[in-house]
């Protein structure tokens, strides 16, 4: 009599074995790549509202109205610290280049 030769139920655990890994796998690397995506996005969004106020800061501004009414201005100091720090902020974030930093500084300080 002739035994027929089979896979047995070894093999086929093994082989769902693999299968169970692959699949494992597969799902936390696109887990993985949904994350990164995610983050990519908050980053662009990030970048894109340190541009809007970077532009913001470096617009003219717009023409004062006479000096005799206005009231004493506040500290200039406290304001210019805020912008400085904002402007190395963008900095370390690479949103501004080297040389721009230094130009939008110079500006700062300079008082224009």
């Amino acid at each position: 009599m002739m035994r027929r030769r089979g896979v047995g139920i070894v093999g086929v655990a093994a082989v769902a074995g693999v299968a169970h890994h692959a699949g494992t796998k597969s799902a936390q690397a696109q887990a993985n790549e949904q994350a990164q995506n995610q983050q990519l996005a908050d980053l662009e969004a990030q970048n894109a509202a340190m541009q809007q106020q970077l532009a913001a800061q470096q617009a003219p501004a717009a023409p004062a109205a006479p000096a005799a009414s206005a009231p004493a201005a506040a500290p200039a100091g406290t304001d210019l610290t805020a912008q400085l720090q904002q402007l190395a902020s963008l900095h370390t974030a690479g949103v501004i280049s080297d040389e721009e930093f230094a130009a939008a500084k110079a500006k700062l300080l300079a008082g224009g």
